[in-house]
């Protein structure tokens, strides 16, 4: 694997184009959505390129470039765990993010034999790659990031295309295509549900 990671500022080029989909990751710094803010946002189309864009210098959150990649309806946004990702960039870059794909859920939905659904579970036993997840707990309000973060950055995202792939096909086995897509469709009204308080709350229950 030859990776290329190519690091932005504040925004994307203009030129970009990552075709019918692309996978996105997102690193805030912290959890709390309300307090954490939104500093990078990394996309892959694929190919063994990787684009990391630094949005916390001067708490720019204008990315005409960026937003427009978010909310094209002929681009499929893959994510593993879309819920945070939908929601932070829902909070800081005012955009609702789709069509979407979670990694996540379709793992849920067909390895019910395990309980273990993490990127890094997933591209251990899909893909027999290891990855590692040492820079997770970094800083990623650093003015000038660290090229082992932009490397950990780049991880993962470069990956999830093989993950659908596999999952795609198993999603198709078990007959469960038409309640992931469900899922998915369901994705960014689950973001604003958590932003407003919910998170913790099932507004199904009685």
């Amino acid at each position: 694997m030859d990776l290329q990671i190519q690091h932005h500022f504040h925004d994307l080029p203009e030129h970009i184009d990552f075709g019918t989909s692309v996978a996105i990751d997102t690193e805030t710094m912290g959890l709390c959505l309300h307090r954490d803010r939104l500093c990078v946002v990394q996309l892959s189309g694929g190919d063994d390129v990787c684009h990391v864009v630094q949005l916390n210098q001067d708490r720019l959150y204008n990315a005409p470039n960026l937003k427009k990649i978010l909310t094209d309806p002929k681009v499929t946004k893959i994510f593993h765990f879309a819920r945070f990702d939908i929601a932070a960039l829902y909070q800081y870059l005012k955009v609702i993010t789709q069509p979407v794909y979670c990694t996540k859920i379709a793992s849920k939905l067909v390895r019910t034999f395990t309980d273990r659904h993490s990127l890094r579970d997933l591209c251990k036993d899909l893909l027999n790659v290891d990855i590692s997840k040492e820079q997770q707990m970094s800083d990623w309000g650093e003015k000038n990031l660290k090229p082992e973060q932009l490397k950990y950055a780049a991880t993962d995202v470069l990956y999830l295309h093989r993950i659908k792939e596999v999952l795609d096909k198993n999603l198709e086995r078990e007959e469960r295509q038409e309640i992931a897509q469900a899922c998915f469709d369901f994705l960014p009204t689950c973001a604003k549900l958590d932003l407003l308080g919910y998170s913790q709350l099932n507004i199904f229950e009685h």
